[in-house]
């Protein structure tokens, strides 16, 4: 009902967006990008683009937004539109791409995809991700892998031990970390790290198909699952090991604080391995990158990418030429090796990548059956949807008297109520296309 009703506001918003979003822009040079890469790491990236599009006589026009995973960034660009002042270029994700798409805010960029041959560089699930009812409608930047495991190399070396491939490893390095007065994992208690935490255990119970029946499809039975019932019990299993150390760090903290070497481990997405570059860390060295415990055939995706809003197209010019810029390969490679992630063109040289980088790229190229999208970071449903499970995810982290049944009921109500209606645009085109 949330989606729904956001959806008729915004059409009745659509005329005044369309005819006055550009009316300020045609009046200043350049772009305006809104964008929520805001942590010193994010901030080179996004510096780098600026400084290409720059390049190219087009000045970008900052508008970062500060919040985790883009919360504050949605918000923000919503209220813009209504008020008709929507930004030239968004930073978009996952399904919210289709949801703008749907009501014609953004600029079609069939020219650029055409003779630029994207469909013949870009990986199958990218291409599909930028594409809605046939036109390509956002420009991807690059393929965050979000099942990273982070391991304190020099502390391992010390206490003889070898990053866990399982969780039954987990426990045990566990164990030997916290008899050396570390922390075994650096970890928020913020409801969308938690989130981010159990996705990974539950790819790591499941694998990709039943990854995608809980979190794409919403089955209640699945819901009701074995699989779903482990992942939540693991969950508080970790939780016992952290309990002194768990508070609401912003994740940029939980980077700091691993750097620092007050914990041996870290699972996060492969973001965290760029801002740790900001503590002079270097993988293979100070750091190494693995898959999460259960993982290591799998890759849990989030993709950056860019869309355009079409206004009254007296920008089309300069948007068009951002969109063909951002997949050029020197872009890829630049963006990716601030950022972190790695490029969305299959024909990127793995071996010019660092081994966490090569690690993703290589999984990714396996193909949509390893590939699972990321829920807490908006590439498997809706927003309302999201929200709703990360909170159920988050009430059960946080009192430990709710029994993993119980969890796993609520969650099973909440998917029969998300399922009364048509899964919506983003969710019925996740589903058809596999992801």
């Amino acid at each position: 009902m949330k989606k729904v009703i956001w959806l008729g506001v915004m059409m009745g918003a659509l005329l005044l967006a369309g005819t006055c979003a550009a009316t300020p822009a045609a009046d200043r040079p350049g772009l305006q990008v809104l964008h929520w890469w805001t942590s010193p790491s994010e901030r080179k990236a996004a510096d780098l683009l600026a400084s290409t599009l720059a390049g190219e006589g087009i000045a970008w026009q900052d508008a970062a937004i500060p919040g985790g995973a883009g919360l504050g960034a949605g918000k923000v660009l919503k209220g813009r539109v209504l008020a008709g002042d929507a930004p030239e270029v968004t930073q978009l994700i996952g399904p919210s791409i289709a949801e703008w798409a749907d009501l014609g805010l953004l600029l079609e960029l069939d020219n650029v995809a055409d003779d630029g041959d994207w469909r013949g560089f870009l990986f199958p699930t990218i291409g599909q991700l930028v594409v809605h009812r046939r036109h390509v409608v956002a420009a991807p930047l690059g393929i965050h892998r979000v099942n990273t495991l982070y391991y304190n190399r020099p502390l391992f070396a010390r206490l003889g031990l070898k990053p866990p491939v399982t969780w039954r490893d987990f426990e045990h390095v566990a164990r030997r970390l916290r008899a050396a007065g570390v922390a075994p994992l650096a970890q928020s208690s913020e409801a969308w790290q938690v989130a981010a935490l159990f996705e990974n255990l539950v790819l790591a119970e499941s694998g990709p198909a039943f990854y995608r029946e809980l979190f794409v499809q919403r089955s209640p039975a699945a819901a009701a699952d074995r699989r779903t019932h482990e992942a939540l019990q693991r969950l508080r299993t970790i939780k016992g090991w952290l309990r002194e150390e768990l508070d609401e760090r912003p994740w940029p903290e939980v980077v700091r604080r691993f750097a620092r070497g007050q914990a041996g481990m870290m699972i996060m997405g492969d973001w965290a391995k760029a801002e740790l570059a900001e503590f002079k860390a270097l993988p293979d060295r100070d750091f190494g990158c693995a898959a999460a415990p259960g993982t290591a055939d799998y890759h849990l995706y989030s993709v950056d990418t860019l869309a355009m809003f079409a206004g009254d197209y007296r920008q089309m010019a300069a948007q068009e030429k951002m969109a063909r810029l951002m997949v050029t390969p020197g872009v890829q490679a630049g963006f990716n090796a601030l950022k972190g992630g790695v490029p969305v063109r299959r024909d990127a040289d793995p071996g010019a990548m660092d081994s966490c980088a090569r690690q993703s790229w290589t999984v990714f190229a396996r193909g949509s059956a390893v590939q699972a999208p990321s829920l807490v970071h908006r590439m498997a449903l809706d927003e309302a949807s999201r929200d709703a499970i990360i909170a159920e995810v988050h009430r059960f982290f946080l009192d430990d008297a709710v029994p993993p049944a119980q969890a796993q009921r609520r969650l099973g109500a909440l998917f029969r109520l998300f399922n009364l209606k048509p899964l919506g645009v983003a969710g019925a085109q996740d589903t058809d296309r596999g992801r």
